[in-house]
């Protein structure tokens, strides 16, 4: 459906009131007296992996979509359909924390994926360096699968993880509240060669088609068990499939060959990174199989007869969510995936195609057929789902999301209805990816959204502020403006400019969030480099370590120990607190307890980053233990050079340091996708990757990246 004037379609009055009193619409099930519904209603969270905004149909505004969802767009039409629905991140791990925890990621210092390692350049031609960031959701949050347990819900957990600095790390979903776990890939897991070797009818076949030629997947199997054991009782079923996400293949031939001819594309000779439109065939085949095993879900939930609810289905009493944990992955290596346009950018971008999703929820009390252009986010599951269940918000519990409930009972083109804890209506959002070659933050209030660029040098066509007007709300059909981001308003609109940008610090400081700092090694001098401190000495008596610095013209301004609790063992994680300043140049901090290793990192008024010692990984893995000072080594006084450049040393580099760290799924390849996390911002990113690529195959293997000389 075009929507070039975004018109809201279907606007409904609801009764208001609480679940109990509300009256069900009679186009989706009669209403019934307030005794007879399970006091409970079931919940179903559906989280796709990289699904972008214009890869359902339902969705579609410009350019046609040629991939199929039927299951999608039916269900679109059950419920309220979100054309303005946003992920927390624009990364997957970020995304997914926030969801469970109800916390901003910029609160949560959980802003990017993998994390838990020493702030350190990515290389010396990086003139900013990513802040700490955590590795993982802490053990003792209060998950909303825990709040659920609370309230008598059986919760269950189905396909990707990614909470952890690694998909097996801890904690794991059973350490968070979960009652029932699977974390099978199915037909997601890796093909040799995806021209061959395709799913087959043989009953020994893994991944034996069904009647309709789609693979046995596995993932989708272990979803519809946590509903078949547990129809009973209250659920709560967190579906995290791992479509639609790299590896880009598909098992099925015949969705494989149906979109080639489709497109008249050659799934021997994709279209290249940079060419334009949806057009693979294995990502458009791969978005199908997503729509067909969801809708083998939705199916369930309407077929089956509800256990605690005699003459009624599952579905009668079932809020299901679905959505996306952040925008499109538009490319890889040597192929382009899918397209965001009309957003700007993609997945490891904050503009708006890294950040806007699908967004559909249904369920009782929820009229059927609205779309709204009301703002939502995934930050609002966690306070939505405890309304939905009358569960009570956990004491001292911090939510940064509101309770849609209100909008979706009542009246879901009113953005009054969307309200802060303290009663105040939100219209404004906030954004922070200070990572990789993005390095941004962003913040949206009403129509308008600015963008804080930290390095616009190294992103040509940049500024260090850039003002956006999406929408003109004034407007009866809340009329399109500049989706695209194109328009530059800052010059234009100082004064709005101005004021945004300080709501946005405010609302950085407020969650006490992280910034990047210069990189005074970088091999193309950045002003001031030259002026950053350097570390003179260093003591330790038990718990208690000292250090001293000098000057060199710029002052430091603050300090971080750096440390772990692991070093050199299997997940290595890092931690960060502050270090005390105590003035005569000396800093001082106290070693929490187990501390195995540690760093010293200074951070002077020019935002430079001076690290003690110089952050370097080991040859065996992505330690950072073997360069770190260590608790088990005597004290000294004597400092490790901090002059020389990050990653200097006598002989070759380790090359399988960057590997592990990048490596994030754990299949001994780099795709893109992942070299981009770890290495973005370089201008010859992909002509460096081709070089790895040896054998041309999109991606890269361990033994491919290792031996690549410097």
């Amino acid at each position: 459906m075009t929507r070039h004037a975004w018109k809201l379609h279907t606007v409904f009055a609801l009764v208001s009131g609480t679940l109990g009193s509300v009256l069900l619409p009679s186009d989706s099930v009669n209403a019934v007296a307030d005794d007879e519904r399970p006091q409970k209603p079931n919940v179903v969270l559906i989280l796709t992996d990289d699904l972008g905004w214009q890869d359902v149909k339902c969705y579609d505004i410009d350019e046609p979509s040629p991939m199929e969802t039927p299951n999608i767009d039916a269900f679109a039409k059950k419920g309220v359909m979100f054309w303005q629905g946003y992920s927390p991140a624009p990364t997957c791990a970020p995304s997914r924390c926030a969801i469970l925890s109800g916390n901003h990621p910029a609160r949560a210092q959980k802003t990017h994926v993998v994390g838990g390692a020493p702030p350190s350049p990515i290389n010396k031609h990086f003139r900013m360096t990513d802040p700490w960031y955590s590795g993982r959701m802490p053990e003792d949050e209060m998950t909303l699968a825990k709040a659920l347990n609370q309230n008598g819900y059986t919760t269950g957990h189905s396909g990707k993880w990614h909470i952890a600095i690694d998909h097996h790390a801890f904690p794991q979903p059973e350490d968070v509240g979960f009652d029932f776990t699977r974390s099978d890939r199915g037909s997601r897991s890796g093909m040799k060669d995806r021209l061959t070797g395709f799913a087959t009818a043989a009953a020994d076949d893994p991944f034996r088609l069904d009647e309709n030629d789609y693979p046995y997947h596995q993932t989708n199997e272990d979803a519809l068990a946590f509903l078949q054991e547990n129809k009973d009782k209250p659920f709560f079923l967190y579906y995290a499939t791992w479509l639609v996400h790299s590896p880009i293949h598909t098992r099925s031939q015949a969705r494989l060959e149906k979109y080639a001819k489709r497109l008249g594309i050659d799934p021997a000779n994709t279209p290249k990174k940079d060419t334009p439109g949806q057009l693979n065939p294995f990502y458009c085949a791969m978005v199908e199989e997503l729509d067909y095993y969801v809708g083998i879900v939705f199916d369930y939930l309407d077929e089956t007869d509800d256990p605690r609810w005699p003459g009624h289905r599952l579905s009668e009493n079932t809020y299901v969510i679905f959505t996306s944990d952040n925008g499109g992955m538009e490319g890889g290596p040597k192929e382009r995936y899918t397209d965001n346009e009309p957003l700007a950018r993609g997945k490891i971008s904050a503009m708006e195609g890294g950040t806007r999703v699908p967004l559909l929820i249904a369920g009782p009390g929820i009229r059927s057929g609205v779309q709204t252009d009301v703002m939502a986010n995934g930050l609002d599951f966690y306070p939505t789902i405890l309304s939905m269940t009358r569960t009570p918000t956990p004491r001292n519990k911090n939510l940064d999301g509101c309770d849609l409930l209100p909008l979706l009972h009542e009246d879901p083109s009113s953005t009054e209805l969307v309200k802060h804890a303290d009663g105040t209506t939100r219209d404004t959002m906030v954004w922070h990816f200070p990572h990789g070659g993005a390095l941004e933050s962003t913040i949206r209030v009403g129509d308008y959204k600015l963008v804080r660029n930290y390095d616009h040098v190294n992103n040509p066509g940049t500024a260090p502020l850039e003002l956006f007007q999406l929408y003109d709300s004034s407007s009866s059909d809340a009329r399109r403006v500049d989706l695209e981001e194109s328009r530059n308003l800052a010059e234009s609109m100082p004064d709005l400019t101005t004021k945004m940008n300080a709501l946005l610090t405010a609302a950085l400081t407020e969650m006490k969030a992280s910034y990047p700092y210069y990189n005074p090694a970088c091999s193309t001098p950045v002003p001031s480099s030259e002026k950053v401190c350097t570390v003179e000495s260093h003591k330790r008596q038990g718990h208690r370590i000292s250090f001293t610095y000098s000057e060199n013209g710029a002052s430091v301004t603050h300090a971080d120990l750096i440390y772990s609790l692991n070093g050199g063992q299997q997940y290595e994680e890092w931690f960060r607190m502050p270090a005390t300043l105590q003035g005569n140049n000396e800093v001082t901090a106290e070693l929490p307890e187990g501390t195995t290793h540690y760093y010293l990192n200074l951070i002077d008024e020019n935002q430079f980053l001076r690290s003690y010692p110089e952050v370097v990984g080991n040859k065996k893995n992505k330690s950072f233990a073997d360069t770190a000072l260590s608790t088990r080594q005597k004290s000294s006084a004597t400092p490790t050079p901090t002059s020389k450049k990050v990653g200097e040393k006598k002989g070759k580099l380790d090359r399988n340091i960057p590997f592990n760290r990048w490596d994030t799924n754990k299949d001994e390849h780099l795709s893109l996708e992942e070299y981009k996390s770890g290495l973005a911002g370089r201008p010859d990113l992909e002509e460096r990757f081709k070089r790895f690529d040896k054998n041309s195959n999109g991606k890269v293997s361990r033994q491919e990246f290792v031996g690549k000389t410097q």
